[in-house]
């Protein structure tokens, strides 16, 4: 294929799963914004809040992650039966790893908060917020499995007018609940809530209509189909846990630090995640398309894999521009509080400079994952979350403030691009095509 063909399939999955990858930042942010004109207490709950979610959410992502490649390894060989019986399978394992989370934090919320650094402040908010939000863990999760399975068979239209719809009605909701009925915080939850329940309902109608398509059968889930999905899950939550486990390191030391240092974490964070995941576009491309053709066609896998990289890296020095030409503004945007303000400022420039290193790690991330290299990638990960570790202690005991926090993110990054550059030129991918003997083993 010739690089217009590679890229006019690139971007036909890249482009819908922009979509639905900004959705949900956009929603942060927009809560973020809303709860910053409650005041830095508000912002700060929202803050260590948001980062607890966050493990429970990004700590089960291998049910998207994990089923991508599967699925599209199931369509390239047209057994259409095997993909059904995984997407039921792995809806299944999202109903109950949800509903067994939501039981865990409703009873842990506050001890959990504690841990993270919440003081006698912050903690009232913070917990009543976690306890409306984690409401919707099974319905977040049984659309993470929605998204998986839609990417499998290169469909990221579909998930994105899904998530576009829940985020519109996120947005409606919000400013009526948090002002109008005067709810604070509070209704920033609720609102965030009963979107994501929507969004959930909306996919289970929108299986039932495909499901002659998708062969899709209610069985028993069987240990033999459930078993690829379970070993990539298993290195997946290691992966997702290491990487978490380092955020919400950084978030706890922020934390530590006070309020205002917490709540300028909060909004740096948000619009680093956003930026990031503005990105991760091209790398759900890479999972499904990878996925697709590692196996049968490792050649054309191959040379998907370099323009996906060379899309990653304009796509960084893209975004890197755009922030940097709002430097001036955006800290501004989300906190009507000076001293949040100029916390922000402090750390901006680690917003602007890491946005090419992220966008070549997050593409090179879907990469693996669509070579299925699960093992690799939650080894890697967890090297590099030691490495943040080892920087956040320096930064506790040496009083280095928020930058010192952002030199640890920084260096996270650092170690991943290492590992997954000498993977991506020493293995599968690097060379040309071995030969069948040799492939097997590979």
């Amino acid at each position: 294929m010739k690089g217009r063909e590679l890229d006019r399939e690139i971007f036909r999955l890249a482009i819908p799963a922009l979509g639905t990858l900004a959705a949900d930042p956009i929603v942060s942010l927009v809560d973020t914004a809303f709860v910053g004109q409650l005041g830095k207490t508000p912002l700060g709950a929202l803050g260590v809040s948001v980062a607890v979610f966050s493990v429970a959410f990004f700590l089960f992502n291998f049910l998207a992650y994990g089923t991508t490649p599967l699925i599209a390894g199931a369509v390239a060989r047209d057994d259409r039966r095997e993909a059904g019986r995984l997407t039921m399978g792995a809806l299944a394992l999202g109903v109950v790893i949800g509903v067994g989370a939501l039981v865990l934090l409703e009873l842990l919320a506050e001890p959990i908060l504690r841990i993270m650094g919440a003081d006698a402040g912050l903690l009232s908010e913070a917990t009543l917020y976690l306890r409306i939000r984690v409401l919707g863990l099974p319905a977040v999760l049984l659309a993470t499995v929605a998204h998986g399975v839609f990417r499998g068979y290169q469909d990221t239209k579909t998930p994105m007018w899904v998530t576009g719809s829940i985020s519109v009605f996120n947005l409606i909701l919000d400013p009526i609940l948090i002002f109008g009925l005067d709810w604070g915080l509070a209704g920033a939850a609720w609102a965030t809530m009963i979107a994501q329940w929507l969004g959930a309902l909306i996919f289970v109608s929108l299986f039932w209509q495909r499901r002659i398509e998708f062969s899709l059968r209610w069985e028993r889930p069987r240990r033999d189909v459930l078993q690829p999905l379970l070993g990539a899950g298993r290195a997946l939550v290691i992966r997702s846990g290491a990487l978490l486990g380092a955020f919400t390191l950084a978030t706890a030391v922020a934390t530590r630090q006070g309020d205002e240092v917490v709540a300028a974490h909060q909004v740096a964070m948000q619009l680093w995640i956003f930026l990031a995941l503005v990105v991760d576009a091209l790398a759900i491309a890479a999972q499904a398309l990878i996925g697709l053709h590692f196996a049968s066609a490792r050649d054309l896998a191959r040379a998907y894999g370099r323009r996906l990289l060379a899309w990653g890296t304009v796509g960084g020095l893209v975004l890197a521009g755009v922030m940097a030409a709002g430097a001036s503004s955006l800290p501004g945007v989300f906190s009507n509080d000076p001293d949040v303000v100029a916390q922000v400022e402090s750390v901006y420039p680690f917003i602007v400079a890491m946005q090419p290193l992220n966008a070549i790690v997050f593409v090179w991330d879907g990469i693996v994952i669509g070579a299925s290299r699960f093992g690799f990638l939650a080894a890697t990960t967890v090297l590099a979350a030691a490495a943040t570790a080892v920087v956040l202690a320096g930064v506790q005991l040496g009083d280095w403030g928020l930058p010192g926090v952002w030199w640890a993110l920084v260096a996270m990054m650092v170690v991943r691009f290492a590992t997954l550059a000498w993977w991506h030129v020493s293995g599968p991918l690097g060379g040309r095509d071995p030969s069948p003997a040799s492939r097997a083993t590979a």
